[in-house]
């Protein structure tokens, strides 16, 4: 059948509007979030969170107690990361399994992933703020310090982290036969590789398999799954998760 130009055209027009459809409502707060939160599609999809405050108590034993906030009782909307979506994920399996749920990696492995995340992104973000201090200063202007020094910090603690995950590798190509490897091309994943895949570029354990060139099977991701909880768990200080460096 042929497709005059006019119905060419409205078909388009009406894909273009299925497009930014799709778009807007990936961009809306979730259910239940501020109206003064904007639609923002570089933002992505969200959830609701509350935001809890710590408060005197007179009453409590320790002193204090946790108490929601929220502007008119109103939840603040987070954007959704890598380890809400393997939340949801497991929630599924669950469901069609009819279990409780288990929790792909425990809350302070996701607290400090996340931590490393913002701590990288805000450090990114302030090395623009440097140069522009330092051609302020070079003409007689204010040296900023005390955001030198903040940024000084976090660089430091950037640096001790990634001295915590170690030069140890998640997947080693000599280690795993090549019916398991998938391609050819296939190259170590690092255990720095894959933390910084995972929480800084919120790529999945299939992304960064692929991106390796190895096969994607259910015991290779459960493998980088295992590797990566490790990697976590040194960041987070504990001794018996250190990884031997390679030679």
């Amino acid at each position: 059948m042929t497709i005059y130009n006019g119905e060419m055209g409205a078909l388009r027009r009406a894909q273009e509007r299925e497009r930014v459809a799709g778009i807007i409502a990936r961009a809306m707060p979730a259910e239940g979030c501020g109206p003064a939160i904007p639609i923002a599609p570089a933002r992505g999809p969200s959830m609701a969170v509350t935001p809890n405050v710590v408060m005197p108590d007179e009453k409590s034993r320790t002193g204090y107690k946790v108490e929601a906030t929220g502007w008119r009782g109103f939840r603040a909307a987070r954007a959704i990361d890598v380890f809400d979506t393997l939340d949801q994920r497991e929630a599924v399996r669950a469901r069609k399994e009819g279990r409780d749920p288990i929790p792909p990696f425990s809350k302070a492995q996701v607290t400090i992933a996340r931590h490393y995340r913002d701590l990288v992104e805000r450090h990114d973000a302030g090395g623009m703020r440097c140069a522009s201090l330092e051609a302020r200063r070079s003409g007689g202007g204010s040296s900023g310090g005390e955001f030198i020094d903040a940024y000084l910090a976090t660089g430091n603690e950037i640096q001790q982290l990634r001295q915590r995950i170690g030069a140890g590798a998640a997947m080693v190509v000599r280690r795993v036969r090549p019916s398991a490897r998938g391609k050819a091309t296939a190259s170590i994943i690092r255990d720095r590789d894959l933390v910084d895949a995972v929480c800084l570029h919120g790529k999945s354990f299939r992304d960064v398999l692929d991106g390796h060139g190895w096969a994607i099977k259910g015991q290779n991701i459960q493998k980088l799954s295992d590797a990566l909880k490790s990697a976590l768990d040194r960041m987070l200080g504990k001794k018996n998760t250190v990884r031997k460096i390679l030679p």
